[in-house]
């Protein structure tokens, strides 16, 4: 009973944690990312234009934020930069392209902006290639 009420973190348990939230999240939005990246190399820019930047520009920073930028987060490279066009994506999901939705139809976006938060304030945590990057910076300093 006193470990369920603790507000202790368990580092490896944590860790272990991050790497299942980015695998499956970073996966997730893939599937959305690799149907858009397929298009896109078709040359096939029937898109929404909801920020008034164009079709095919619209399409290609979806493809760099959900293809590009979920494998980022699958691996953990460049994680906390790799989250901001994903936060920005679903933010105009969310915002302006089903601003007029029932809150249904958008709470996977804004899911997804909490979980790339998440990522944002957390890191990638141990298991990833942030890690083994930042553990080669920390023995380099020494020498």
């Amino acid at each position: 009973m006193k470990t369920l009420f603790s507000t202790n973190i368990n580092n490896a348990l944590l860790n272990l944690w991050l790497l299942v939230l980015r695998l499956s999240v970073g996966a997730t939005m893939l599937s959305h990312g690799l149907p858009k990246l397929s298009k896109f190399m078709a040359g096939n820019i029937q898109f929404a234009d909801p920020i008034g930047l164009g079709a095919g520009v619209s399409l290609g920073l979806a493809v760099f934020a959900e293809a590009i930028c979920s494998m980022l987060i699958i691996v953990g490279l460049g994680t906390r930069f790799a989250v901001i066009p994903l936060i920005i994506t679903m933010m105009v999901a969310t915002f302006i392209s089903h601003a007029a939705d029932p809150f249904a139809k958008k709470e996977l976006a804004v899911l997804y902006i909490l979980i790339y938060i998440t990522l944002a304030v957390t890191g990638p945590g141990a298991f990833s290639i942030d890690a083994l990057i930042s553990k080669k910076k920390k023995h380099r300093s020494y020498k």
